[in-house]
């Protein structure tokens, strides 16, 4: 969100939050993973999500087992499933 702050000052627009992230072009998903249990899992699966080209941002929660991933254009699931696995983890499919 930063990002798109920064942007939207950058460039002078005066439009609002919404319509910032519309401009940027993001495409935001939000995945169900299993097998996170602490803070080191979030970061293994972040790090490995995050090696995907086109990927700016990704976010996991292992309470809710949920990693919310923003990219330039949309993921296909088996390239998320493949960095989920890398990371030791399992990806359900989108939440």
């Amino acid at each position: 969100m930063t990002a798109e702050i920064q942007l939207t000052q950058a460039t002078g627009s005066c439009h609002d939050g919404a319509d910032a992230a519309a401009t940027t072009g993001g495409v935001t998903t939000v995945y169900q993973v299993t097998g996170m249990t602490c803070g080191h899992c979030e970061g293994a699966v972040s790090e490995e999500i995050s090696g995907i080209e086109g990927v700016t941002s990704v976010k996991a929660v292992a309470a809710t087992g949920q990693v919310t991933v923003v990219s330039e254009s949309p993921l296909t699931e088996d390239t998320v499933r493949a960095a989920v696995d890398e990371a030791g983890y399992e990806l359900v499919g989108q939440a």
